[in-house]
C-alpha cells in the first residue's frame, strides 16, 4: 500500500504514513433465546420491523478487549445507520428520529435482561 500511494505522487505531493496500529477485530457471540427474542420485540414495537445484525465489529477492538476481560458477558453493540448517516464519513451525521428509536428499543431490552 505504502508503495502504491507513494509511487508516481502527482504534484510533488509530499507523501507520509502514520500510525502503524492494529486492533483485533470482534464477532458477537450468540444470543441467548431470551434476549434474541427480546432484541427482535423491540425492532418491531419502535421500528415496526425485526431488528437487523450482523453480529461484528472488525473495526472496533475495544469490543475484543471487553470480551477478553469478561468472556461469560454477552455484548451487544448498537449504532443508528438511518437515512443518509454515511457512517464514519466527513459528512457524517444522526437520524434523531431513528437515535429516539433506538433509545426507546435500548430501555425495553435493559427491561427484559432485568426480567430474566
Amino acid at each position: 500500500m505504502k508503495e502504491k500511494l507513494s509511487t508516481d505522487v502527482p504534484y510533488n505531493a509530499k507523501v507520509t504514513f502514520a500510525g502503524d496500529h492494529t486492533g483485533s477485530g470482534w464477532c458477537m457471540k450468540e444470543l441467548p433465546a431470551w434476549l434474541k427474542q427480546s432484541v427482535e420485540t423491540s425492532g418491531e414495537l419502535f421500528y415496526g420491523k425485526p431488528s437487523g445484525s450482523y453480529a461484528m465489529g472488525g473495526s472496533i477492538p475495544f469490543l475484543a478487549e471487553l470480551e477478553k476481560m469478561y468472556p461469560s458477558t454477552v455484548i451487544l453493540a448498537f449504532g443508528v445507520l438511518g437515512p443518509n448517516a454515511n457512517a464514519h464519513g466527513p459528512n457524517e451525521m444522526i437520524n434523531l428520529t431513528y437515535t429516539k428509536k433506538l433509545t426507546c428499543a435500548l430501555a425495553h431490552i435493559v427491561q427484559s435482561v432485568a426480567d430474566n
